[in-house]
């Protein structure tokens, strides 16, 4: 059996729990660029999650009662188009290939899923997350409902599907996990070559050309995410994109770029002087924020909370600020104080990590979902998840700041997977500390 064959046994098993049913999910939509061009394709990651089905118009149907069934909707064969667009399954193929129980061409699926949906007790979908797919949906209800007098019953209870896949895709097997060490160790390479290719002249769209093309010559398919790179005062824009600024002898260059191998992302940030030395503000700022990265990597581990990581790295950064001076001790009070108040958010005005996965803000609940009431505790970390912890400090230039500090912008980041034991750094291979980066530089 495939993983995507077991995830499939698995979603089904949480349906029969709730009573069984019939869940559809389906994949993404092309979208048109311009003109006759469309954007690259990407699959929708909750239905890839579970078929591997690369190709567009396609509707997974799972049922969940007396026979456990799969059953797939997908674009027919069509020589013309292929010779146009490409090999397709169709549905023939794609059941043998991808192990469906029963697969129909896309065109048919009006006439066949009220068939489906026919005497199931509960629907299983996403309801909201498609405006045009919602109509489909309730015009296939309809043609069940009218069945009434035959005896037929329509669904009468409703389910999120994505609630059931969102915590199993949390937990990452094998496999998963296997992909993202990949996908890490592609990302660090980018990042150490991006390093070695800055210089002053250079524009900020010269290091994102290094990063896609040592992405895609390793297998990745795609950027995870827009890739972030930010020069000088740059950096202090959280969403900046690669631009045309040009990098300059003395300024920080951000970098925050992670690849997608095989519907998996990674993402990692690193800052490093355009001209490979660090200066001694610099320096200062940047040793903070490892500091504090690495008071969070000590507070990830299983049984930990997700937000302990998140704090443990806020001591670190408000101390600083205090030995800095980027805070005035006398106003803002103690480390304790800081927090309190959010004074903090001036340099830091993020959280610490966030899920990774299909998705480079993967899904998944961050508050225990296993408690109902109303302010839910934040959720136990627990072995495979894999989280990012990205701390930072962005220095703006304004009144009691330090000159020396003014439009610095820093971020560390990396991928953890929790282990059995604490979490194991998949992105260690990306230069971090001073040393590491400057030597890099060096050579």
């Amino acid at each position: 059996m495939t993983s995507f064959a077991r995830r499939r046994a698995a979603v089904l098993d949480q349906m029969r729990a709730l009573g069984g049913g019939v869940a559809i999910i389906p994949t993404a939509p092309e979208v048109m660029r311009n003109a006759d061009a469309d954007y690259p394709y990407r699959h929708d990651s909750y239905f890839y999650y579970l078929t591997g089905f690369p190709e567009p118009e396609a509707t997974l149907v799972l049922m969940a009662g007396e026979r456990d069934q799969a059953v797939l909707f997908c674009r027919d064969k069509n020589e013309e188009r292929e010779i146009w667009d490409g090999y397709r399954f169709g549905p023939a193929g794609a059941k043998e290939r991808f192990g469906f129980d029963a697969a129909f061409a896309s065109d048919d699926i009006d006439r066949e899923l009220p068939k489906l949906m026919a005497n199931a007790p509960a629907l299983f979908y996403a309801l909201g997350s498609d405006a045009a797919l919602d109509t489909k949906v309730q015009r296939w209800l309809n043609a069940v409902r009218v069945q009434v007098r035959a005896g037929v019953t329509a669904p009468a209870a409703a389910f999120d599907v994505r609630k059931l896949l969102n915590e199993m895709r949390l937990i990452k097997d094998d496999e998963e996990i296997a992909t993202m060490r990949r996908a890490a160790d592609i990302t660090a390479g980018a990042h150490a070559r991006a390093m070695r290719t800055s210089k002053a002249g250079l524009r900020e769209y010269h290091l994102e050309a290094e990063l896609l093309h040592e992405f895609r010559r390793h297998g990745s398919q795609f950027p995870a995410y827009g890739s972030i790179v930010a020069a000088g005062a740059n950096a202090c824009v959280l969403h900046y994109r690669a631009g045309d600024a040009e990098l300059r002898d003395g300024d920080l260059v951000l970098i925050d770029a992670g690849c997608e191998l095989d519907s998996y992302a990674s993402d990692i940030t690193r800052t490093f002087p355009v001209s490979g030395k660090f200066s001694g503000p610099q320096k200062t700022l940047y040793e903070i924020v490892l500091a504090s990265q690495q008071a969070a990597i000590e507070a990830t581990g299983p049984g930990k909370l997700f937000t302990d990581g998140h704090d443990a790295a806020l001591k670190v950064l408000a101390q600083g600020m205090l030995d800095t001076g980027l805070l005035d001790k006398g106003k803002a009070g103690s480390v304790d104080d800081v927090i309190a108040n959010g004074s903090y958010r001036q340099f830091y005005m993020h959280r610490t990590g966030h899920w990774l996965g299909m998705d480079v803000h993967d899904v998944g609940d961050y508050r225990d979902p296993a408690i109902t009431a109303t302010e839910k505790p934040w959720r136990k970390l627990a072995p495979g998840m894999v989280l990012t912890i990205e701390p930072g400090l962005y220095v703006r230039p304004a009144p009691g700041v330090p000159e020396q500090f003014w439009n610095i912008g820093i971020r560390i980041e990396d991928d953890a997977l929790v282990t059995a034991d604490g979490c194991d750094i998949i992105t260690h291979k990306a230069p971090k500390t001073v040393a590491e980066i400057e030597a890099v530089m060096r050579g």
